[in-house]
């Protein structure tokens, strides 16, 4: 079963979105959880982390505190909270299991939301 993200869109520079990922109950509650992007004709970045129990969560730098990854367990749902968009944020964002240091080795399994900053 392949995760299933959401919440994508156009947005002015400055906006918001939120971004969801539903992943199987089984990788959920036993693995880290990451959010990773792609622009186009880049490599694969990462850009969140949270620990199996939610207690840790990691983020890139270049986050610089815009972007806010929360999950609710009992839904089995990842999220990404996106503030003080930048084109440079223009994507697909993917959710996958592993922490930072895995988490961009291999191709994401879903289908990935599409994140476009442009006025």
């Amino acid at each position: 079963v392949q995760p299933v993200e959401s919440g994508g869109g156009l947005v002015q520079p400055g906006g918001s979105l939120t971004l969801s990922c539903e992943e199987s109950g089984l990788t959920f509650s036993s693995r880290h959880m990451s959010w990773v992007r792609q622009a186009p004709e880049k490599p694969l970045v990462w850009v969140s982390s949270v620990s199996p129990d939610g207690s840790k969560i990691d983020y890139a730098d270049f986050v610089k505190g815009r972007f806010t990854m929360s999950k609710d367990s009992a839904r089995n749902t990842l999220y990404l909270q996106l503030t003080d968009l930048e084109p440079e944020d223009t994507a697909v964002y993917y959710c996958t299991a592993g922490d930072k240091l895995v988490a961009t080795k291999r191709p994401p399994r879903g289908m990935g939301t599409q994140v476009t900053v442009s006025s």
